[in-house]
C-alpha cells in the first residue's frame, strides 16, 4: 500500500458528529468514511476510472441507486 497524504481538515462540529455516526454505522473510522465518500464522489462525477471505478462497482456502488 502506498503512503497516504496527510493534511489538516477543519469541520463544523455538527458535520463531524454526523460523519462519526455514519462511519460507526458502517464499521469505518471517520477518516475511512471521508475517504470512501470522496472516492465515490470522484467516480460518480467521472473524474477517475480504472481500479477505483471497479472497486466502487464491486462494493455495491454508492447506495444512491
Amino acid at each position: 500500500m502506498s503512503e497516504k497524504k496527510r493534511f489538516l481538515l477543519r469541520l463544523d462540529p455538527e458535520l463531524y458528529r454526523r460523519l462519526e455516526k455514519w462511519a460507526a454505522d458502517e464499521l469505518r473510522s471517520v477518516n475511512s468514511q471521508i475517504e470512501y465518500l470522496l472516492r465515490d464522489s470522484l467516480v460518480g462525477a467521472g473524474r477517475v476510472g480504472g481500479a477505483d471505478a471497479e472497486r466502487r462497482t464491486e462494493s455495491g456502488g454508492s447506495g444512491r441507486d
